[in-house]
């Protein structure tokens, strides 16, 4: 039997590491029937729009996709991308693994092994923003100085925080289910409550309640900024993360720091009727057709993908031939270099390596 999943390369270095998984997940034995589309700056080309409907389309219908990093323009232009899929396709759990392997030298931190569960869809992040000078955030500027005593600037900005109970509820429950499925043993709820008792206190508030309903896992809570001076000091007291949008973007990022960076970071974003599997890095333009970055995320992506679908034998073979190439450290990728000017390979070339290792 084939899995039929979407298949999205995505911009700039996206079409070459994901070229690279593919010869990769193939060796493995699984059978996969690929539905390519096109999205980002290509698909705006093309169809005049990132996010073509067909590539939502797709994504519905087969309800699995893996996907290459997708440009976004910082500032101005286009929103995210990857923002848009998470709204359509609701996919509120964004799972983020952070785990050292053997030969890493990009960092001083061994045996880092922590899930970063983010929620996805509210927070700062769904996009509703006031522009300064228009009569919108005018008149949410009058509203705002009726109802408190905090004197604005009248030439402000404004963006929604926006924290549901039942979006929290959904995704702490995702973080304990993940844990117990996993054999985890503590998840530690991230917040600003104390200062944003309205919002951050709604999502800790919810999950001391869930977590009365998993009494053999570990609870605790912590505040953001508490948290990045304890991982940078000792990152091993932490197991699963629990996070709001924004916290949870910057925490993962930190978290892929301690590990050897963001091209050691894979991510998934998985919903009740979908999950799509894609890298925690950008597109780097830059590079684009030069075969020289690592596509080491992106493979561990597709593992995660694996593990989804039950086919845990083949995602074992898959990250331990990963995981081998690494600890040689013959056949990486200049980025995974401490000194950067050593030799290195090219993005196809650790491909062929880690297929050279699973069948070995």
């Amino acid at each position: 039997m084939a899995y039929r999943v979407t298949l999205l390369p995505g911009d700039g270095i996206g079409p070459e590491i994901t070229s690279a998984t593919l010869r990769v997940l193939e060796a493995t034995g699984v059978r996969f029937d690929w539905e390519e589309h096109v999205v980002g700056e290509a698909a705006l080309k093309q169809y005049g729009t990132p996010l073509p409907e067909e590539a939502i389309k797709s994504i519905r219908k087969n309800r699995l996709a893996l996907k290459g990093p997708v440009t976004t323009p910082i500032g101005t232009g286009f929103r995210s991308v990857n923002v848009a899929l998470r709204k359509e396709l609701d996919l509120y759990a964004c799972l983020r693994p952070c785990k050292s392997y053997p030969g890493i030298v990009t960092t001083p931190y061994r045996d880092v092994d922590i899930v970063v569960v983010r929620e996805n869809t509210e927070d700062l992040y769904i996009g509703i923003e006031f522009e300064r000078g228009t009569r919108e955030a005018d008149d949410l500027y009058k509203l705002i100085e009726r109802g408190h005593r905090w004197k604005l600037r009248k030439d402000s900005g404004f963006s929604i925080k926006s924290i549901s109970e039942s979006g929290s509820r959904r995704i702490v429950q995702f973080a304990f289910e993940y844990a117990r499925n996993h054999g985890r043993k503590k998840v530690s709820a991230v917040t600003k409550a104390n200062i944003m008792k309205v919002t951050d206190g709604l999502f800790l508030s919810v999950a001391r309640q869930v977590a009365q309903e998993y009494p053999e896992i570990q609870f605790d809570e912590v505040l953001v900024d508490a948290l990045c001076m304890r991982l940078v000091r000792d990152p091993h007291q932490y197991d699963v993360l629990v996070l709001p949008n924004l916290y949870g973007d910057i925490i993962s990022d930190l978290c892929a720091g301690l590990v050897g960076g963001l091209g050691m970071a894979p991510g998934a974003n998985i919903g009740e009727g979908a999950a799509v599997f894609e890298p925690t890095h950008g597109s780097a333009p830059r590079y684009t057709g030069q075969n020289r970055v690592s596509p080491m995320a992106q493979m561990l992506s597709a593992v995660l993908m694996l593990r989804f679908i039950g086919e845990a034998e083949a995602a074992d073979r898959m990250e331990n031939a990963i995981a081998a190439v690494i600890k040689e450290g013959k056949s990486v990728t200049y980025d995974l270099r401490k000194d950067r000017t050593e030799p290195s390979v090219g993005t196809s070339e650790v491909a062929d390596a880690v297929i050279q290792k699973m069948r070995s």
